[in-house]
């Protein structure tokens, strides 16, 4: 077991003394006083302002830790106290924010005592008899601190290795992180903040990092991290790293190479071999520098570099299939990576029509013209090359398996079926959102991949409506012909940006005003997760204050807020939040255009454009006749939802103005995973009944019966808009893997509705996972 150190505040790595070159130390009592100002609280939603500071306040506690190897442990120290503390009084609500900054800050604290490390791995596992999402998250973090416990400084090299596309045969994994900004939200001042803040992010120590800079100091941190300051002196190692140069590789490779051996032994040898191991390499690094290895002193930091990002404006030119496949074919490594598909130019678009040919000939070769055998012109020209057999059958290949395998994991990672629309059809289907993921209760093993994309969405619902798309599009693309899915695994995270025009206001307030909201998905994110609230929806608020800061003081120097925090956002925030993709098809009233086929993520907006001018007292008029109202008639004919499952299939013909269809909840307490149609009148009495004017399905069929075309504009995207429709059917969007495996089923003829063999276990629907930190916090 590694350093067997007691925890002791007065040790020389937890010194309260100023050390040269490095920030001041900061006292326990001022890290405690930093801890709980950035903790949500109850009032938050009255003071939105104290909201937003919670983030730049997070982002301060962080750098201090940045700043200075003792800060880290003592902030450890007190965050562990706090998580305690918290348990004892049962305050589920700081569990999460506290751990997710205890574990940000034991990645970057230089050496950690192994008493605290016992501390943090006992609450971890105590963690897993709570209810989700907590269980969740201790059981992701309690595995994390056990190999962190006997291999010191292992996530932070995994992830400076994976992150920076350090070359290394024991961890190959890669990532990156593609930014994807919305044009009608982001101006030229909000693109030049981010874009600006990303170049100061990888512009740090006066010039651009090198490869051999973050290999410097993946060295300096994993072999302070396991020696400590009894056995280490930093500053030396620090200089001897940097007179070695290039040849710092080799020292890399062989800190990589000890540091997995050891994670795979498991903790097995105590961490005593990777000890000597590192104690060695560090005295061949200092001798080799004309210096003698010095067993004790104080220990140098290691800044945490953010991954590499690239900003995106996505416009209708930007193919998202096309930059990931680009971005694949640049880091991979190996030729068969390479021949995985063909080059994305060289594939038909998703969305294009395929027109088929007719066939001329019976197929028999008999029937073929003398001088058309295609058998011996095969055996002329290339006898090597193999010829058909008759009445083979070749077994589907296992490329064809991976999208039903993706969907076996997401249902059962997600916790079954019930959210995404994967059930919809079947009765007592739960109306649940799906959030976070158990592996403990996945029965199949995930395929690994070696490449991780984090698509980061910002702006309002818009850009989330187009990321739906192109997802769908992106899984249609790959069940016609894989390509990336077997190698590169997709996550998908989301920042909410208004605009410099859009006030900010609570998260409460905004929901009860989801109409006037662009940003309900936020908002939601907001609502069930506060430590999302805190810092990602608090971020998309200050992106116009920067941008006017920037504009008054262009010349004064910048700190990489905003690359710092969406870096901390995709390292921690691991917990989906999933939301249903619906599929329309829209039908016009002229006949001979094609039906169009859609999809949307939150909102689904009908409108007459005839009634647009109707007058605001007739609107406004409760009691009124049927013949009085002012609007078109229109059919409706869905199956309205229940809590109970019993799904009633309703029929109805009303007048109306237009329709609201939204996909997001309200509120907390109508959190349910359907659709909710308003009609832009009151409730009316007919005949017998009484018409309600909102109600909730998932599956729905719109039809305009007078004369009148409908126009129907999908998730407030007016680049999104249809006109001249005669009529719509929305049901949640199945997804092209279920599909694949439908269409393999079908060959053996089992039935028309019969669910068989792995199509009884997969998720029908087609979900868009959101990552936050904590999931969905009842």
């Amino acid at each position: 077991m590694t350093n067997r150190i007691p925890w002791n505040s007065a040790s020389s790595t937890c010194s309260m003394e100023p050390t040269a070159g490095c920030s001041p130390t900061v006292s326990e009592p001022e890290l405690y006083r930093s801890v709980m100002a950035v903790l949500p609280r109850e009032t938050d939603h009255q003071h939105p302002q104290d909201c937003l500071n919670k983030g730049m306040l997070r982002w301060t506690l962080h750098k201090k830790v940045q700043s200075n190897p003792v800060n880290g442990s003592s902030l450890v120290w007190v965050l562990i106290k706090e998580l305690e503390k918290a348990e004892r009084w049962d305050s589920r609500k700081s569990i999460i924010p506290l751990l997710h900054t205890l574990m940000y800050a034991i990645i970057q604290t230089a050496h950690i005592p192994d008493e605290l490390y016992k501390r943090v791995y006992s609450f971890c596992k105590r963690l897993l008899t709570y209810p989700r999402p907590y269980c969740t998250v201790g059981l992701s973090y309690t595995r994390q601190i056990k190999n962190e416990r006997f291999t010191p400084g292992l996530m932070y090299q995994r992830m400076v290795a994976a992150e920076q596309r350090l070359k290394n045969a024991h961890y190959p994994l890669q990532e990156r992180v593609f930014i994807l900004a919305d044009p009608e939200v982001f101006s030229s001042s909000l693109q030049q903040v981010v874009c600006g803040d990303i170049e100061t992010s990888s512009l740090f120590d006066g010039g651009s990092p090198s490869p051999f800079h973050h290999m410097c100091s993946v060295v300096q941190h994993s072999i302070q991290a396991a020696l400590g300051a009894e056995q280490c002196h930093g500053p030396t190692l620090a200089r001897a790293l940097k007179d070695v140069g290039q040849d710092v590789e080799a020292h890399f490779q062989e800190v990589v190479a000890a540091l997995e051996q050891s994670a795979e032994e498991g903790g097995r040898g105590e961490g005593g071999a990777l000890r000597s191991r590192l104690q060695r390499l560090y005295s061949r690094i200092v001798t080799d520098a004309d210096s003698e290895p010095l067993s004790k002193g104080r220990l140098c930091n290691s800044p945490l570099p953010n991954p590499e990002m690239s900003f995106h404006m996505w416009t209708e030119d930007l193919d998202i299939w096309r930059v990931l496949a680009k971005w694949f074919r640049s880091s991979s490594i190996s030729e068969e990576d390479l021949e995985l598909g063909d080059s994305p130019g060289d594939l038909m678009p998703s969305d294009m029509t395929r027109f088929s040919v007719m066939s001329t000939d019976s197929g028999i070769e008999g029937d073929l013209p003398p001088g058309d055998d295609p058998s011996s012109s095969l055996t002329e020209t290339d006898p090597g090359k193999l010829s058909r057999r008759r009445g083979f059958k070749m077994k589907p290949s296992t490329k064809d398996m991976v999208l039903m395998q993706d969907t076996l994991e997401e249902n059962t990672n997600l916790g079954g079926g019930g959210a995404g629309g994967g059930m919809a059809g079947r009765p007592g289907a739960t109306l649940q959102r799906r959030a976070g993921t158990c592996a403990t209760q996945n029965p199949f093993f995930k395929q690994q991949r070696l490449f991780t994309a984090r698509i980061v969405a910002m702006g309002d619902d818009r850009v989330l409506g187009r990321l739906a798309k192109a997802y769908y599009f992106f899984r249609k693309r790959e069940a016609r012909r894989l390509f990336l899915t077997m190698k590169v695994n997709l996550q998908f995270y989301y920042i909410p940006v208004c605009g410099a025009t859009t006030s900010v206001s609570s998260v409460k307030e905004n929901l009860h005003q989801s109409k006037d909201n662009p940003c309900n998905l936020g908002s939601y994110l907001s609502m069930v997760d506060p430590w999302y609230n805190s810092n990602i929806k608090s971020l998309g608020c200050m992106l116009p204050k920067l941008a006017k800061m920037q504009q008054i003081n262009p010349g004064r120097p910048k700190e990489p807020f905003v690359s710092d925090v969406i870096s901390y956002y995709v390292r921690t925030g691991q917990q989906p939040v999933c939301f249903t993709i619906y599929f329309v098809t829209i039908t016009f009233t002229n006949r001979k255009k094609s039906p169009e086929e859609d999809v949307f993520l939150t909102h689904l907006e009908i409108d007459f454009p005839d009634f647009r001018q109707m007058s605001a007292s007739i609107r406004d008029k409760h009691k009124r006749s049927l013949g009085e109202m002012c609007g078109a008639v229109i059919s409706l004919n869905y199956k309205k939802v229940t809590l109970s499952g019993r799904d009633v299939d309703k029929g109805m013909s009303v007048r109306t103005s237009g329709a609201q269809i939204t996909a997001i909840p309200s509120n907390e307490a109508e959190d349910l995973n359907c659709l909710t149609m308003t009609l832009n009148e009151s409730p009316t009495k007919n005949k017998n009944s009484i018409v309600e004017s909102t109600f909730r399905s998932r599956n729905i069929k719109i039809r305009a019966l007078e004369n009148r075309p409908l126009t129907v504009i999908l998730d407030r995207d007016s680049r999104r808009k249809y006109t001249d429709v005669q009529s719509l059917e929305i049901f949640p969007c199945l997804d092209p893997g279920y599909c694949v495996q439908k269409t393999i089923q079908s060959k053996f003829k089992l039935g028309v509705g019969k669910e068989a063999g792995l199509s009884k276990y997969m998720n029908k629907g087609l979900p868009l996972p959101i990552n936050t930190f904590a999931g969905i916090i009842t």
